[in-house]
């Protein structure tokens, strides 16, 4: 026989055997797979679950058992493998703050899927340098779209209500961890009262013993909420069917004057406080070497537990004024995907897998902040919040928290109504689930345009360094003759002691 009478009866055969029994499932993802997609994730530092559990930490809940065996990039690389047919290996690496991220891009760093926070976000989608989420990302009726099934109602029309040159956050953004500011305190030291207001960092009464973070935009949203705290906590300001947006044009004011008022605020409170910091804040609490510290929730979360390990009990307060909302949210970056729609279906599969039920619960017990998936149609989320923060059976001091704004959409959904201890309405529960009344007084920061930033770095500079523009015209005299005087005394000593010697011809060199 031919081989050309060969080839057409082994073709008409095959034709015959997929007529009767169909296409395999994979075939034309397994000749894809042949091609490995590379997807290259930045992430913050220790900012995903690595894996490696002891035996003693599984999380049994009802529904199911919860444990990180492998790290969360092997067992995704697994996953799309079984589901797409596709192997995909994934290169990641970390940054220590949004500034660090955005320099990396513009240096030339490629990504195709970073987690910035939601004003580097705004920045990213102002410059055109994000890539939308595709069609197929909002289909609800795709098993393996975990996210758009599973993400909380309350912050998904977060994301819809903030837009970006007319376009939503959420066209281009998927919400990953998310979290409020407030004041971690050592009630034994500090008087709720006291805790329940910004104005906590220019108290004199804890000279010396509160700390503010180290950096522009969390210092000078509070200072914002002092200077305009009678406003912020009138009754008709709060009762405006518009409140939320007067809020956000309050708490993002960056007018000159506003800018010039918050430096000498900004000012008065360096004097008072401890210290500024980034991320010492959270042992200083538990050491006792401070007794209040402005902190972002999952980190007051971290500190509290660490300081009831050592039998220090410390709690948690959400300023009466407001609270910032922040969010880090999973971006594709343009230039990363390129068009590539194997690349973009591997960094939307990766969101997916982080906003899995079982892979949510790994990450915030890894992380220790809040996700922004509530569980859709799962029960496992709820069952988590449960499992760290439900009373026991025999606990007699208890309180009905109502999280259901955030589960279900309906803060009276009798679901979602946790039977937690009574402490728990100010620590642990209420910074990771604030209550509805709380988070209603919120307001996200937005990104600044290059004027404001501008003005509003200047000032930052003239708070934590040295402002020249302090120094008096009769100061700056006095300086210079000084300077002139210690000038004249040095000329005068080099001579006197034949300091100044003649230079030594080129080819001789001087006996010592």
């Amino acid at each position: 026989m031919s081989k050309v009478r060969f080839r057409v009866i082994a073709a008409v055969l095959a034709a015959v055997f997929l007529a009767a029994f169909g296409t395999p499932r994979y075939t034309a993802s397994v000749q894809a797979a042949e091609k490995e997609v590379v997807l290259r994730v930045c992430s913050w530092e220790e900012y995903i679950d690595e894996g490696g559990w002891s035996e003693d930490e599984v999380i049994d809940l009802e529904s199911a058992d919860i444990f990180g065996e492998n790290n969360m990039i092997k067992d995704f690389e697994e996953w799309y493998l079984d589901n797409y047919g596709v192997k995909v290996r994934v290169e990641y690496s970390t940054f220590g703050t949004n500034e660090e991220m955005y320099s990396q891009l513009t240096l030339g760093s490629m990504y195709d899927l970073v987690c910035p926070s939601d004003y580097m976000i705004m920045k990213l989608m102002s410059e055109d340098m994000l890539e939308p989420l595709s069609e197929d990302f909002f289909d609800k009726n795709k098993e393996e779209n975990y996210y758009f099934r599973g993400v909380s109602p309350y912050i998904e029309s977060v994301f819809d209500e903030n837009e970006i040159n007319g376009e939503k956050w959420s066209r281009y953004a998927a919400g990953y961890m998310w979290g409020i500011t407030g004041m971690l305190y050592n009630p034994e030291y500090v008087d709720e009262e006291d805790a329940l207001t910004w104005n906590i960092l220019a108290n004199d009464k804890y000279f010396r013993q509160v700390t503010i973070k180290d950096n522009v935009r969390d210092a000078y949203f509070p200072t914002l909420a002092i200077l305009n705290a009678d406003k912020l906590t009138d009754a008709d300001f709060v009762s405006m069917p518009d409140y939320r947006e007067r809020l956000a044009l309050i708490m993002n004011d960056t007018d000159s004057a506003t800018i010039e008022r918050a430096e000498e605020k900004l000012k008065e409170i360096r004097e008072n406080v401890y210290s500024f910091e980034t991320d010492s804040g959270k042992s200083d609490m538990v050491s006792g070497k401070v007794v209040a510290n402005l902190q972002w929730s999952g980190d007051a979360v971290y500190a509290m537990d660490q300081a009831e390990a050592d039998g220090l009990e410390l709690c948690w307060a959400i300023p009466e004024e407001c609270t910032n909302l922040w969010f880090d949210g999973w971006v594709m970056l343009k230039n990363g995907i390129n068009g590539s729609d194997a690349k973009k279906q591997a960094a939307e599969a990766f969101i997916n897998f982080m906003s899995r039920p079982d892979n949510v619960i790994r990450n915030m017990y890894y992380i220790g902040y809040t996700s922004a998936i509530a569980g859709g149609d799962s029960s496992l989320i709820y069952e988590y919040l449960e499992w760290c923060y439900g009373a026991e059976d025999d606990d007699e001091d208890t309180v009905e928290y109502p999280v259901g704004y955030f589960f279900s959409g309906d803060s009276n959904d009798s679901e979602y109504i946790v039977t937690a201890p009574a402490e728990q309405a100010n620590r642990q529960l209420s910074a990771q689930y604030p209550g509805e009344e709380q988070i209603a007084k919120s307001a996200v920061m937005w990104y600044f345009d290059d004027k404001a930033n501008e003005e509003i770095n200047q000032m930052w500079i003239n708070v934590r360094c040295f402002d020249m523009r302090s120094i008096s015209g009769r100061s700056w005299l006095i300086a210079a003759a000084v300077i002139a005087a210690v000038g004249l005394l040095a000329l005068v000593f080099a001579f006197r002691h034949k300091i100044f010697r003649r230079p030594i011809p080129k080819g001789f060199r001087r006996a010592d």
